[in-house]
């Protein structure tokens, strides 16, 4: 993959919330018996954007090359541009008040948590193979359920602009793990077993498994069928395959096992998995720091297009 070519395409493809017409009609089709499970769903993909994006803030200083670095900036831009426009749909049926911001859910919370303690010093062979599994899995099957489920005009408008950014980010992240495929067994091998049993790893591993079946449930509760979660999660290994060195990496061989018991609903892990998701419920909220203050980031408001280092671009 010629990066300098994708990088290019990337800022060619760039775009904002002025881009979109938010008062064009359609805001009608939200029912008020669907609009506050659609609430809830709206809020876990802004904040499950924002994940994404201080992920991608992270692999920024990572990264194998000043292009993919860069790359990595667009894409951190990209991910807070994809709430705000979340933000701006929820604005527009009617979900938000005047500059309110969705709480995000304890798994949520622990998730983002997670990223500002550790997420700057997980190694790229870490972030670079957590990274995909959460844009193929969650964004993978959130939003096409979205589309599917809701008929307003606009979102889909937003939707498919934000589902074109996810095939470049989806693009790069199986790139990016087929490099680190590329070292030596001896490298990948002492960074794997240098990271396994290391807190930051063993504590993002007990936010994750909540994490997803957090989302699964709720995802089952708005009906949608399990099987769309799990063939989204499929994906990853069938990418993955394509790599000629991806199956090198450790951690990636994990996850991918994780994924087949995930995709397994009489596998007794959803017993463990679904336990974790009760018992973070019962979490005390006063020991949650503050949301961090790039969260003052977000916002509704159709401002100009443009990408700065580190900042919001929407």
């Amino acid at each position: 993959m010629d990066m300098e070519l994708i990088l290019q395409k990337i800022k060619d493809k760039q775009w904002a919330l002025a881009d979109i017409d938010w008062d064009a009609p359609g805001a009608e089709t939200i029912t008020e018996e669907f609009r506050p499970k659609l609430k809830a769903f709206m809020a876990d993909l802004c904040w499950i954007e924002n994940v994404g994006a201080r992920g991608f803030a992270a692999l920024a200083t990572k990264a194998p090359n000043p292009t993919i670095a860069e790359i990595y900036r667009y894409f951190h831009a990209e991910e807070q541009r994809h709430a705000n426009a979340e933000l701006a749909l929820m604005r527009r049926w009617g979900m938000l008040e005047e500059d309110e911001i969705p709480e995000p859910s304890v798994n949520i919370r622990m998730a983002i948590e997670w990223l500002d303690t550790y997420g700057d010093e997980m190694p790229l062979s870490v972030l670079g193979t957590v990274i995909p599994m959460l844009e193929v899995a969650l964004d993978g099957a959130l939003l096409k359920f979205l589309l599917e489920e809701v008929h307003d005009p606009v979102c889909h408008q937003v939707f498919e602009r934000i589902n074109n950014d996810e095939s470049r980010h989806i693009a790069v992240d199986f790139e990016v793990l087929d490099m680190i495929g590329h070292a030596k067994a001896r490298k990948l091998a002492v960074d794997f077993v240098g990271n396994v049993a290391s807190p930051g790893l063993i504590i993002g591993a007990l936010m994750y498994v909540p994490l997803l079946n957090r989302t699964r449930n709720n995802l089952v509760g708005m009906g949608m069928d399990p099987e769309r979660l799990y063939t989204a999660m499929a994906r990853f290994e069938k990418l993955g395959s394509r790599g000629e060195f991806t199956h090198r990496v450790p951690l990636y061989q994990v996850i991918r096992q994780h994924a087949s018991m995930v995709i397994n609903p009489k596998h007794p892990y959803h017993l463990l998995a679904n336990a974790m998701v009760t018992i973070s419920e019962h979490y005390p909220k006063a020991l949650f720091r503050p949301i961090p203050t790039w969260f003052k980031e977000l916002t509704y408001e159709p401002v100009t297009k443009g990408v700065k280092k580190g900042m919001n671009a929407a």
